[in-house]
């Protein structure tokens, strides 16, 4: 059937001065409102006498709102300045050449004072309703490679394991819910474990501080399966469960394991896989003993493995208490920590670091870390879903398109009809019509008593804070 009116028929002019490109995110710049997130930037992130140093509330709030709209790059937040788009934020969008100096203004120092920032919002937004309060908490740590491809950016010079340039970041995250608990920029030729106990013990520091008061369990892959960091789970009264590395100590262990030890578990292929468990001393005596839970697999019928081996294994130690299976099948789940980070990349900014500055990509992580973290409270806490990706919340509630009016001293927001995921809203009504926006009234109280953190704010040092080559920064951390 013929279309009525054909898109050659149609005239197209930019001329509309009310029109809203990204209009869904209201949401979740009333939810930042709620947890005055503008405010909390400005207090407790000093820049110094930098160029950028001024409005930071405003030019941090654009970078993260332009990674909401789907923003990769710095000149993406140009989107924001559109038509009446801007008036919807509750900010002032700045222009993309103000937001590169602004990140070129951070020091080492003052991309941990907007990590601090990161926690605030945590807080609240747990005491919100978003955190798990007294439940027993899952946080799954792991790294990722974020590669570039500039020759002069700090940190990303040397060739990494992969045999790319890039960058190397330590995350955190809540199991179940995506949330990002912790970040930490590293230079790309960083191992896997490098800095890891320091960031466990700040992890689960920053996790207890913004409410959860259960039981705390650690998962890790075999890059974190050092002694440090088991000893910083102990240390702050976590379980953990690390995946071990599989050398010829481990494989003599698990050679010693009784043939009616072995327990069947689901598979596809029948009789593929099997569970068992034993104890093991990890790292020789300096270790203490604990539960090595195995799990072996069959290969593949005709693959290049089968010719090898008769099981292919896969361990892992823990001190937690449970029955065997449920816990080898808990700690296969450490793979959710693969979404969050999948998230981070291709959801928001995180897949590009823009900066030649490693302090400037420093915070472009704990931005693009806090857009992830709106989203996830924005669809869990205000719109109802559990657990939906950032471009599944972009495209059914944050890129919806709107015209922007005035009547009666007030403004109007108006949206398409028939909107797949928009349910009938009273005329005038505000955002909380929309989604269920929880009352945050008590934190908008507690704008004019934001003090920075620690007192006093200090201005941040630009000497040890920012150093000026790639082995310096990695010193810093």
């Amino acid at each position: 059937m013929r279309s009525s009116h054909s898109p050659d028929q149609i005239a197209v002019t930019f001329d509309h001065d009310h029109a809203v490109a990204d209009a869904g995110l209201i949401l979740a710049a009333s939810l930042a409102e709620g947890l005055v997130l503008r405010e909390l930037l400005a207090a407790h992130v000093d820049l110094g006498e930098a160029a950028g140093a001024a409005n930071i509330g405003d030019k941090a709030m654009t970078l993260i709102h332009s990674a909401l709209a789907g923003g990769e790059w710095i000149g993406d937040a140009d989107r924001l300045r559109a038509g009446a788009t801007g008036q919807v934020l509750g900010h002032r969008v700045a222009a993309p050449s103000t937001l590169g100096t602004f990140l070129r203004s951070f020091t080492w120092g003052s991309a941990r004072q907007l990590d601090q920032v990161a926690e605030q919002a945590l807080r609240r937004a747990w005491a919100a309703g978003a955190g798990p309060g007294p439940w027993p908490v899952t946080i799954d740590i792991d790294s990722t490679h974020c590669q570039t491809y500039g020759l002069h950016k700090q940190g990303a010079t040397g060739i990494d394991r992969h045999g790319e340039r890039g960058y190397h970041p330590l995350l955190a995250t809540v199991a179940g819910t995506g949330d990002v608990v912790g970040s930490r920029l590293r230079e790309g030729v960083a191992n896997t474990g490098r800095g890891a106990a320091s960031f466990v013990t700040e992890t689960i520091n920053r996790a207890r501080r913004a409410g959860a008061t259960g039981a705390i369990t650690l998962r890790a892959d075999s890059g974190f399966y050092t002694h440090a960091v088991i000893d910083a789970c102990r240390k702050q009264r976590v379980a953990c469960s690390i995946t071990v590395k599989l050398t010829k100590a481990v494989h003599k262990v698990i050679a010693q394991i009784p043939a009616d030890a072995w327990t069947p578990i689901p598979y596809w292929l029948d009789d593929g896989a099997d569970v068992a468990e034993t104890s093991y001393r990890p790292f020789g005596r300096n270790g203490r003993v604990m539960r090595l839970i195995v799990r072996r697999v069959r290969p593949t019928p005709g693959s290049q493995l089968a010719l090898f081996c008769d099981y292919d294994y896969h361990g892992f130690v823990t001190d937690r208490d449970g029955e065997t299976l449920e816990l080898e099948a808990d700690h296969r789940r450490h793979a959710e920590v693969e979404n969050a980070i999948r998230d981070l990349k291709h959801g928001v900014g995180l897949n590009h670091l823009p900066s030649g500055k490693f302090a400037a990509n420093a915070a472009w992580l704990t931005l693009n870390v806090l857009a992830h973290n709106l989203a996830r409270w924005t669809s869990r806490i205000g719109l109802g879903e559990t657990l939906i990706t950032t471009k599944t919340l972009r495209t059914r509630y944050l890129d919806l398109p709107g015209r922007l009016t005035r009547s009666a001293r007030r403004l109007h927001l108006h949206l398409p009809t028939r909107w797949p995921w928009g349910a009938p809203v009273p005329a005038g009504a505000g955002p909380a019509a929309l989604c269920a926006v929880p009352d945050l009234t008590r934190h908008r109280h507690d704008r004019r008593r934001i003090q920075p953190l620690g007192g006093q704010r200090q201005p941040a040092s630009r000497t040890a804070d920012a150093p000026s080559d790639a082995r310096s920064n990695a010193q810093v951390r």
